[in-house]
């Protein structure tokens, strides 16, 4: 069988060397999905590779976004980055650690050159993920409030549906179960509430039902401060 991961020779948009990115071939099998649409895979985590880093300038960036850059926000990057040797080689098989340090640098760049708030959010929650898998509670916490601070900014200033496919349902929603994952009952049931109010949510079945679900079980978290966590398994 083929290995799931492949070599392809990229051109950094900042420093202009070549260097080689490692990616999936999409063969990865879920398990499940959590409630907040992380996906848990047997063996090969597809979320470790979807930051591509230029080992010459440190420059790093989601896939998608890698080659998106206005002229202002490369020239911005080009000066801050200028003359730096960083030495960070992750290409091939990506350790834990790596897939962490890569997805804070593409946070740190984003925020630097003013991406929009939704895609600073979506970088966030994958770090989140990515505590979650080591079950490192805080750190998760502390992403996942920093998500959920962006996805609303985003919320307020974005057309939707934003990062291309998260309606206005979903986003609701998606804020929602953030707040209740960090101990926020009162304003999880606020935005869950509106998810299962609006008449547009029966176009979008499996958001519905996972909204109800997050504000019983939210509810039932602001009588007892332990039943919280079930969902969030």
């Amino acid at each position: 069988m083929a290995s799931p991961l492949y070599q392809v020779e990229k051109t950094c948009p900042i420093c202009e060397k070549a260097f080689t990115v490692t990616k999936t071939r999409g063969q990865m099998i879920p398990v499940k999905t959590d409630t907040d649409f992380c996906t848990h895979y047997t063996d090969l985590n597809p979320y470790y590779y979807a930051i591509w880093l230029c080992p010459h300038c440190g420059f790093a960036a989601h896939e998608d976004r890698f080659f998106t850059l206005l002229e202002s926000q490369r020239e911005k990057l080009k000066q801050f980055l200028s003359g730096r040797q960083v030495n960070l080689d992750f290409s091939g098989d990506r350790t834990w650690e790596q897939a962490v340090t890569s997805h804070k640098l593409a946070i740190y760049y984003a925020t630097m050159v003013s991406l929009p708030a939704s895609h600073v959010a979506s970088l966030t929650l994958r770090l989140a993920w990515l505590y979650r898998e080591k079950e490192l509670a805080a750190e998760e916490q502390e992403m996942l409030q920093k998500a959920i601070d962006a996805y609303k900014a985003a919320f307020l200033k974005e057309k939707m549906p934003i990062g291309g496919n998260l309606s206005e349902v979903t986003l609701t929603y998606l804020i929602g179960e953030l707040l209740r994952r960090v101990g926020n009952y009162e304003e999880a049931l606020s935005y869950l509430g509106r998810v299962v109010s609006n008449p547009q949510a029966k176009n979008e079945k499996r958001i519905l039902d996972l909204a109800r679900e997050a504000w019983h079980a939210a509810r039932d978290a602001k009588k007892t401060p332990d039943a919280g966590q079930d969902l969030a398994e």
